[in-house]
């Protein structure tokens, strides 16, 4: 269910929003939507083209690649971006496990927002290389 009440203390729970002034709190919101789902609700499918990226308010999730979990998220985990701006396929299936709220962002937004906002640009950045397998390196 899209909801349109889009409160920026709603976005500055996340913590990737977290830091965000007034303005980028209100540009954020204007190109995002706020979503109810339920649980067993699939966001992401593994291996398609990414369609958008999301961020978590409430409720849990199951990320899983080639049917094995490999993480769950909480409230303030995000996801969905690897695809968006790598222009390749989902490394990952996102599931609810409980009833969620999410926001979601359409690609086009979400890369403007980067463009925009160095902060948001940069905590996405260090959210990738986090997610970057502990023997990246050495395979090099």
């Amino acid at each position: 269910m899209l909801r349109h009440d889009n409160s920026h203390e709603a976005l500055r729970q996340a913590p990737l929003f977290a830091a965000l002034d007034k303005h980028e709190l209100e540009t954020v919101a204007r190109v995002s939507h706020e979503l109810d789902v339920p649980g067993g609700e699939e966001l992401i499918h593994e291996d398609e083209p990414g369609r958008q990226f999301f961020v978590l308010l409430d409720g849990e999730a199951q990320v899983t690649r080639n049917g094995e979990e490999v993480n769950r998220l909480g409230p303030g985990d995000f996801f969905g971006e690897i695809s968006l701006l790598s222009d390749r396929p989902t490394t990952a299936a996102v599931v609810t496990t409980s009833p969620s709220r999410v926001v979601m962002i359409a690609p086009l937004d979400f890369r403007r927002l980067l463009e925009e906002m160095p902060l948001l640009q940069m905590r996405v950045i260090q959210a990738l290389a986090d997610r970057l397998p502990d023997d990246f390196y050495s395979q090099a």
